[in-house]
C-alpha cells in the first residue's frame, strides 16, 4: 500500500476526484447460489471450504448457472477493496481505478457491467487465451464451500495493457495505490519473532526509497486488535464489538477493513481515521452474505 506525498497527519479532507486511488490484481466474477448435497458430492466438495478449482471443477462454474438462480458480484482481493472504497466514497463516481485481466466471454462481460454498477472504472486487460477467472459460492444453509478458478487472472501482460500510454496516464492520474497478494513476509524475512508489534516495528524499519517519510505499517488480526506504526510508536486499535450471532460471513473482512481504509487514506486522513474506516466496512461486510454492501455507508 503506497500514499504518494500525501500528509496523513493534518486529518483535513482532500477534494476528491476521478482515478485518485489505482488498484490492480485478480479480477474475479463471484458467482452464488443455494445448492443442493449432492450438487457438493458431484464436484467433490465440502460444505465449508475454500479452494483453487483443478480440472474436475472447470464444469461447475457453468452447471451452476444452469441449475440455480445465481447472484452476480464483481470479486478478487484487491477489486473488492477498491469497490468497498467506492461504497465508502460514494461520490464522486469513478474515485477508484482497476486493473486486472479477463476472458473475452460471457463471464467477461458481466464482470464488466458489475464493475460498473460498483461505479469503479475498471480496465481490462482482455484476452482469449483463459476464461474469465471466477468464484463460486456453493452455499448449503449456513454453510459456503469456495471454489475459485482464477484462469484469465493470470493472464495480465503488462506490455499490452499497462505500459499503453491512455492506461498508464491513469497510473499516474493516482495518488494512492494498493496491490495485494502479499502476508505472511516476516518468515521470508527473517525476523524471527511472531509479536505482532514486534514485526510491525521491523517492517516500518524495512529500507525505503523515500526517506523523508517513515513508512506506515498496519496489520489486521481478525476479530483481535489491529496493529499499527504510528510515528516511532506500535499502537493497538480494538476493532467493533459485534454479537456472535450477527456474524454471517467473515470471508470478505480483510478485503473490507482495506476499502474502508482506502477511502479515508485518499482523502488524506489520520492513520488512527482510516483504522476506524476499515473497522466500520469490515464490521458491515461481515454481517452479509459475501462481499456485498448496503446502497449507503453509516460512516461518521
Amino acid at each position: 500500500m503506497s500514499n504518494e506525498g500525501a500528509n496523513t497527519s493534518t486529518g483535513r479532507i482532500t477534494t476528491l476526484r476521478e482515478n485518485m486511488l489505482f488498484g490492480m490484481g485478480n479480477p474475479l466474477l463471484d458467482i452464488s447460489a443455494v445448492v443442493d448435497k449432492d450438487f457438493l458430492d458431484k464436484f467433490g466438495l465440502k460444505p465449508n471450504d475454500q479452494i483453487l478449482a483443478e480440472d474436475q471443477h472447470k464444469a461447475l462454474f457453468e452447471e451452476i448457472v444452469k441449475r440455480n438462480k445465481v447472484e452476480y458480484h464483481a470479486g478478487g482481493s484487491t477489486q473488492n477493496s477498491v469497490k468497498i472504497a467506492q461504497w465508502m466514497i460514494q461520490k464522486p463516481h469513478k474515485v477508484a481505478t482497476f486493473f486486472g485481466c479477463i476472458g473475452t466471454d460471457r463471464f467477461g462481460e458481466i464482470l464488466k457491467k458489475k464493475a460498473e454498477e460498483a461505479h469503479v472504472d475498471a480496465h481490462y486487460y482482455e484476452q482469449n487465451e483463459e476464461p474469465t477467472g471466477t468464484c463460486a459460492a456453493c452455499i448449503t444453509g449456513d454453510n459456503r464451500s469456495l471454489v475459485a478458478n482464477l484462469a484469465a487472472a493470470n493472464c495480465y501482460k503488462k506490455e499490452k495493457h499497462l505500459d499503453l500510454d491512455s492506461n498508464w496516464e491513469l497510473v499516474e492520474k493516482a495518488k494512492v495505490y494498493y496491490i495485494a497478494e502479499a502476508a505472511t513476509f516476516a518468515k521470508e524475512l527473517g525476523f524471527e519473532t511472531d509479536d505482532i508489534a514486534e514485526i510491525a516495528r521491523k517492517t516500518q524499519n524495512l529500507p525505503k526509497e523515500n526517506s523523508k517519510r517513515q513508512r506506515e505499517v498496519v496489520f489486521t488480526q481478525g476479530k483481535d486488535d489491529s496493529v499499527a506504526t504510528v510515528g516511532d510508536k506500535v499502537k493497538m486499535f480494538p476493532v467493533l464489538d459485534i454479537d456472535q450471532n450477527d456474524i454471517v460471513d467473515t470471508n470478505g473482512a480483510g478485503d473490507a477493513f482495506v476499502g474502508g481504509f482506502l477511502s479515508t487514506l485518499v482523502q488524506e486522513q489520520a492513520l488512527e481515521e482510516c483504522i476506524r474506516a476499515g473497522h466500520y466496512a469490515a464490521n458491515v461486510i461481515i454481517r452479509r452474505v459475501g462481499c456485498t454492501f448496503p446502497e449507503k455507508p453509516n460512516f461518521h
